[in-house]
């Protein structure tokens, strides 16, 4: 800061917490030196009003003013300053998504103010694990890290099918940049993919790793933030709120299956954390990895022509198979089988074996569907009347016997014997959901251990660990569930998937639903099969030669991305 900045009287451009496009100016009292970066309280507009700001630069302005400035109240010794690069970053993104500069400078900071620990009674955020030596990596791994240079800035496309170790690779170029003294973030999509992920940091660098996600408290999230700010802790993992955590020499940014839609924030600030964390890296001059097995088609391209470097991996660790994945029509589906009950609807004969043998082998299963509860469409068939919900205008969910729930505001209402439209017919549910095929599972398999895995079920931190915990401990054998089991998760005795109806991802009224379908496909398949034993996955669709499916058969993201 120049001599001129910081005399006394001097006049500032502050960004304030309101939903304001324009800076306003401010003065600094006597003895109170301000810089920029710099987190202040000022007064605004009439009634005693007090305002957060980040000042933003000088002001330069000579010309009169019709009202005097009035003087910055205190500096905010609860935030620290920004950097120079921190602050061009959050300028970027307010002008970039149109979006006010002083409620984006507000997602830098803990939602807290006070530091300091208090006594919690849930579970370690970071568990405390025994340490591992480093795994050997494979010819692939190490050829990809030979080209991931860590000393400037370069954004990676790195491209691993399920189960190839793109985590180990992120584990070796988080540990050079550590062993620089620098520091390091880990950005994943799903709260339920970081509770496996940061075991796998935690068994290498247990003491480096601080979280934030969104199912912390307020008060995990502030201790959390001042860890990685002070670097007290230099490996941040979290979710996209973790990007603008103003992390101090920061060496290397990661995109955990960077193709994920959960990336995008769809509320106040619109912003899509995967490219807002490109253009980070490249302020901070330092290189940022976006890993998948299925790149979204930008990405892809953004890869073809150059702008991102291209790094592949081929095969699974220890050249394990890819599972084998099989395309069923529910429709020619073969009617013979070793049982003398009635198969539910959505159960496939050939999905029914393959459970069934499974479950003789004493291995794991996971049925995936993307819809919670019983049904999602309750209709009258007499006069065509539609459960909807008032607030959102979309249909209401079955849950239990009579439970209609939106999925959108929560809106609740009781299912009523007669239809309120034409008072005669009596509204039925149609459709499928993730609690009708459990309670179908359970007439099939009535002494296995079944778990649903839906936002119904698993609402906190502590219920995702204790799912997975059970899984590893092969206290389930039927896992159901949406897209919470989809990527990301690792069980050692899970070998066959099924995918329950594919469909459903096809009539999604959105221009990248094939590639969403192609990518939950695979995404899920790779769930199979990833250790000792070979794994089988078997989707059923009422459109067997989809290109999608048929790439995602075949494992095939080239033959996806060409049709």
């Amino acid at each position: 800061m120049d001599k001129s900045s910081a005399e006394l009287g001097h006049q500032w451009n502050i960004a304030v917490n309101a939903p304001l496009k324009d800076l306003f100016t401010y003065k600094s009292p006597q003895g109170l030196p301000i810089q920029v970066g710099q987190s202040v309280k000022v007064p605004f507009g009439s009634k005693n009003r007090q305002l957060s700001g980040l000042v933003i630069s000088a002001s330069v302005e000579k010309e009169e003013r019709l009202f005097e400035a009035k003087e910055i109240l205190s500096i905010d010794e609860e935030r620290p300053p920004l950097s120079p690069q921190q602050l061009q970053w959050l300028k970027w993104i307010a002008e970039y998504y149109i979006y006010p500069l002083g409620q984006v400078q507000e997602l830098a900071f803990p939602p807290l103010k006070t530091k300091g620990a208090r006594a919690s009674k849930k579970s370690p955020i970071v568990p405390e694990v025994a340490a591992i030596e480093p795994l050997k990596l494979t010819e692939e791994q190490e050829n990809v890290l030979r080209q991931i240079e860590i000393d400037q800035y370069q954004t990676y496309l790195l491209h691993g099918v399920t189960g190839s170790g793109k985590t180990e690779v992120y584990i070796e170029v988080i540990t050079k940049v550590l062993a620089q003294n620098k520091t390091a973030l880990v950005l994943v999509p799903e709260i339920s993919l970081t509770p496996q992920l940061i075991r796998r940091f935690a068994e290498r660098l247990g003491s480096e790793i601080a979280v934030i996600h969104s199912q912390l408290t307020d008060r995990e999230k502030t201790e959390q933030w001042w860890k990685a700010v002070t670097k007290e802790k230099k490996l941040l993992i979290g979710a996209r709120s973790a990007l603008f955590c103003p992390l101090p020499d920061l060496g290397i940014i990661i995109v955990d299956e960077e193709h994920e839609t959960s990336f995008k924030q769809e509320e106040k600030l619109k912003y899509n954390a995967r490219d807002v964390a490109v253009v980070r890296a490249q302020m901070e001059n330092c290189p940022i990895i976006l890993g998948s097995a299925t790149p979204s088609l930008e990405t892809w391209h953004n890869s073809q022509i150059g702008k991102y470097k291209y790094l592949s991996m081929k095969k699974r660790v220890s050249d394990r198979p890819l599972p084998q994945v099989e395309i069923i029509n529910p429709r020619s589906d073969s009617d013979q089988g070793d049982y003398t009950r009635e198969r539910p609807h959505w159960l496939s004969q050939q999905l029914l074996f393959q459970l069934q043998d499974n479950y003789k082998k004493g291995h794991q299963s996971a049925l995936f569907l993307n819809r919670r509860g019983i049904a999602p469409t309750v209709q009258c068939f007499d006069c065509g009347f539609i459960y909807l919900c008032p607030n959102c205008d979309i249909s209401l969910t079955l849950h239990g016997k009579n439970h209609l729930v939106c999925h959108y505001c929560n809106y609740h209402e009781t299912l009523s014997g007669h239809c309120p439209q034409c008072k005669v017919g009596e509204p039925k549910a149609y459709g499928l959901g993730t609690e009708a095929v459990e309670n179908d599972l359970r007439k099939f398999f009535p002494e296995a251990r079944i778990f649903r895995a839906d936002r119904d079920e698993i609402q906190s931190r502590e219920a995702i660990e204790e799912m997975i915990r059970l899984m590893e401990n092969r206290e389930i054998d039927f896992l159901v569930g949406t897209q919470m089991i989809a990527k990301g998760l690792d069980f050692k005795s899970l070998t066959v998937v099924g995918i329950v109806l594919a469909d459903i991802a096809f009539n999604i009224p959105d221009f990248r639903a094939s590639e969403r379908s192609f990518q939950l496909c695979t995404q899920v398949s790779g769930r199979a099969g990833r250790h000792q034993t070979s794994g089988h996955v078997v989707i059923q669709t009422y459109k067997p030669e989809h290109p999608s499916l048929v790439a995602a058969q075949l494992h095939d993201y080239e033959l996806f991305v060409n049709a």
